[in-house]
Formats: C-alpha cells, sequence, structure tokens
C-alpha cells in the first residue's frame, strides 16, 4: 500500500498525522458543471425558476459543502478555511451551468477535498432546484483544477476536453 497515505502498514484506514508538517498558505479550486436543456437553463437565468434564485442557493449550499467536508470525508480535517468563492457561469453552449470553487486555508494540509466537495454540493443544489422541470440533467466532469501550497508544490490540471 505504499503512496496510499491515508492507510497505515498493515492495510488499515487511518487519518494522516499532520502534525510535524508546516503551516502554510493553501488553496485549490474545482470545476464541473450540470448540463441541461436550453429551456432548463433559460428558466435558471431568467430567475423564473419556481423554488427561487437558483444560482443565489447554490453558491450558499456550495460555501456550506465546503465547510461540512470533514463531516462527509470520513478521512479529512476539519480545517480552518479561510475563503469559499464559488462562480455559477451559465453556458449556452453546454447548455448549462459551470460551477467553480475557490477554497483557501492557512493549514497543515490542503483543501483540495473542500474545493471538490463545494463543487459538487453546488452541482446538487442547481439539479435539486430545477428537477421538476428537468429529471435527465447530468452533472459532469467535477474535477481538481488547481492546487498551490504544501510539500508537492503547484498542480495545475490540464484542460479537459469538450463533452
Amino acid at each position: 500500500m505504499t503512496g496510499l497515505t491515508h492507510f497505515d502498514g498493515q492495510g488499515h484506514a487511518h487519518m494522516v498525522d499532520v502534525s510535524e508538517k508546516p503551516v502554510t498558505a493553501r488553496v485549490a479550486v474545482a470545476r464541473g458543471s450540470v448540463v441541461m436543456s436550453a429551456a432548463t437553463l433559460a428558466l435558471i437565468t431568467s430567475g423564473q425558476a419556481k423554488k427561487g434564485d437558483v444560482l443565489g442557493i447554490a453558491r450558499l449550499a456550495g460555501i456550506m459543502g465546503a465547510k461540512k467536508t470533514a463531516d462527509l470525508i470520513p478521512l479529512c480535517h476539519p480545517l480552518p478555511i479561510t475563503k469559499v468563492a464559488l462562480d455559477l457561469t451559465p453556458d449556452p453552449s453546454l447548455p448549462g451551468i459551470v460551477v467553480q470553487a475557490t477554497v483557501k486555508t492557512g493549514g497543515q494540509t490542503g483543501v483540495e477535498m473542500e474545493a471538490l466537495t463545494a463543487v459538487s454540493v453546488a452541482c446538487l443544489t442547481i439539479y435539486d432546484m430545477v428537477k421538476a422541470v428537468e429529471k435527465s440533467m447530468r452533472i459532469e466532469g467535477i474535477r481538481l483544477v488547481l492546487k498551490e501550497g504544501g510539500k508537492s508544490g503547484r498542480f495545475e490540471a490540464p484542460e479537459a476536453p469538450t463533452p
């Protein structure tokens, strides 16, 4: 099990001990999308969805998701998050909404999982808010696109292929 830090020498899952790691500035950016019909996208962007402001509520849900990551993912450390920002961009070429989350902390471990959770929860919230008009929406391409800080330094993902 070498290379897998969440397993001990006997192959048992454990929370990684980060107490000896230095505190550094860390940032992670994740992205994903909700693909839907042009009519559903128009409903969202015109503010006519029956449940209210879809993008505003999804933004808040994503922020809350980032803050609750350690409660959802068993081996994640609870972190002092210093910033969570979500950009929800209508994209007629999908058609759909592109969701991007940026999460920052000053700590001993990274915030990749918090950024991925923020995107996932925001996408699920978009789905929930308009599923009454379109159940066939797809949540796609959730991935880490940038990570900075810590021992491994900077990671930048190559651009994902267009679906």
